[in-house]
C-alpha cells in the first residue's frame, strides 16, 4: 500500500515539473533567454501562505541552521530540477523490486 501511495506522490510531482518545465520554456521564448523559476517564486504564486508556514514550522521545530543553509539552498534551485529530483526519490522509494533466481536455480 505504501509503494502505491509512494508512485501517486512521484507522478503528482512528475506532472507538476512537467507544467513547471513548460512554464519556463514559454517564458523563455517570451524574452529571449533562458528563464529558470526558483522554487520559492513558483510556490509563493501557488501558495504563498503554505510556504510561510512551511518556515515557521522548520524554525520552531528544527535547528535554524536546517533552514538557512539548507533549505533555502534548495528553495532557490529552479522549481523543474527540484520537482525531478522528488519525484525520482518518490519514485524509487515505491520501486518494487524484480526477484531474481538464485545462482544456482533451474529457473530463469
Amino acid at each position: 500500500m505504501m509503494r502505491l501511495l509512494f508512485r501517486f506522490l512521484s507522478l503528482i510531482a512528475l506532472v507538476v515539473a512537467v507544467i513547471a518545465g513548460v512554464i519556463d520554456a514559454i517564458q523563455s521564448v517570451a524574452a529571449d533567454r533562458l528563464v529558470l523559476t526558483p522554487l520559492r517564486a513558483a510556490w509563493s504564486d501557488v501558495s504563498p501562505a503554505t510556504l510561510a508556514a512551511l518556515e515557521d514550522w522548520v524554525l520552531a521545530h528544527l535547528p535554524a541552521a536546517f533552514w538557512d543553509p539548507g533549505l533555502r539552498l534548495i528553495l532557490g534551485q529552479p522549481a523543474t530540477a527540484v520537482l525531478l529530483a522528488l519525484a525520482f526519490l518518490l519514485y524509487l522509494l515505491g520501486h518494487r523490486r524484480r526477484q531474481r533466481a538464485s545462482r544456482f536455480s533451474w529457473r530463469r
